[in-house]
């Protein structure tokens, strides 16, 4: 039986982190590298010093060059650097997962490489490979955690079993997995389990890829090379349920004197058993426009019109995802 993995290598972790996966340009259009680069430095300069990104960022590593152009003139015990191993390109952009031991082991040195570091704060397991044992996977982290390459081992977008398995094999300091408002699967599953075995929950998507930023429009269209379109949560019925559901934020954020993205934000942040929160961005202005979270402070009367909020909602469809 796997004894719990200590919390210590997570002290270092902000509360809020920047997911480095839209800086690679690859679901957004105008994503430049001076930009990916500024919204690097906007974060740290904010106090924002959780950085998520991984090997398949970017057909060539885009969010991890930028990353290194960042941070190089940076005290590096003053950033923690989380990164992912296990998916990489084909030619022609297609995604392919690959949990072998060797390649996952020049995965992590091609990204140490790319980050111009000797090591990593947190190495995700990216996803499961499903030709590859998952306790394969993880004999092949714990080499790398061992060898120190890695302060800390995670793994990401799996299945509760498959986490049970993966922990058994190598420390697991923490989960990551999408999770926000509209997406709460996670509080009867993974986050009751993770919290008993003191592993820490890293959350992707607590803005919804913007759906819960409180910006879109009724009447907002997405184009085939915006990775939206696929989702149901941004189409027809859904689509206007969900901006229902965010106009009635608004008033709660601005008795707290807030906005609606500080509001979701510092709500996720709260919830227990989360250790920390991503949110993308792609400008200085978008950092800008998260950063106020950090200084929101719900009380019992927010927590009760967002429950209500969240009655009227009802059930949504589309919930479980996986990022790409």
């Amino acid at each position: 039986m796997n004894a719990p993995a200590s919390r210590m290598p997570l002290s270092r972790m902000s509360r809020l982190a920047l997911g480095c996966w839209p800086l690679a340009g690859m679901t957004r259009d105008g994503v430049d590298r001076d930009d990916a680069i500024a919204t690097v430095n906007a974060a740290l300069d904010a106090g924002i010093t959780h950085l998520d990104t991984a090997y398949c960022y970017g057909e060539a590593g885009e969010s991890e060059t930028a990353i290194r152009e960042a941070i190089k003139n940076r005290p590096r015990e003053s950033i923690f650097l989380a990164s992912k191993c296990g998916i990489h390109w084909e030619p022609g952009r297609q995604q392919a997962v690959d949990g072998a031991p060797a390649r996952l082991q020049a995965e992590v040195n091609e990204s140490l490489h790319r980050l111009g570091v000797d090591s990593l704060d947190l190495l995700y397991l990216h996803a499961p490979d499903p030709k590859t044992p998952i306790e394969a996977s993880a004999e092949a982290l714990l080499t790398l955690l061992e060898s120190g390459k890695t302060r800390a081992v995670g793994c990401s977008n799996v299945s509760l079993e498959e986490l049970q398995r993966f922990s058994a094999v190598c420390p697991t300091a923490a989960c990551q997995m999408p999770y926000n408002m509209l997406q709460r699967e996670l509080e009867t599953s993974f986050l009751p389990w993770c919290r008993e075995h003191a592993i820490g929950m890293v959350v992707y998507w607590p803005l919804m890829k913007g759906l819960l930023a409180g910006s879109m429009g009724r009447d907002r269209q997405f184009p085939t090379s915006d990775s939206r379109h696929k989702y149901p949560m941004f189409q027809g019925e859904e689509f206007q349920r969900n901006l229902d559901f965010v106009d009635a934020l608004r008033p709660i954020a601005a008795r707290l004197e807030s906005t609606v993205p500080a509001l979701v934000l510092a709500w996720t942040m709260e919830r227990p058993g989360i250790s920390s929160v991503l949110f993308g961005a792609t400008t200085p202005a978008q950092v800008a426009a998260n950063v106020p979270a950090l200084d929101c402070r719900l009380d019992d009367e927010a927590r009760t019109a967002i429950d209500e909020a969240h009655r009227l909602r009802g059930p949504v469809a589309g919930r479980r995802a996986v990022k790409t």
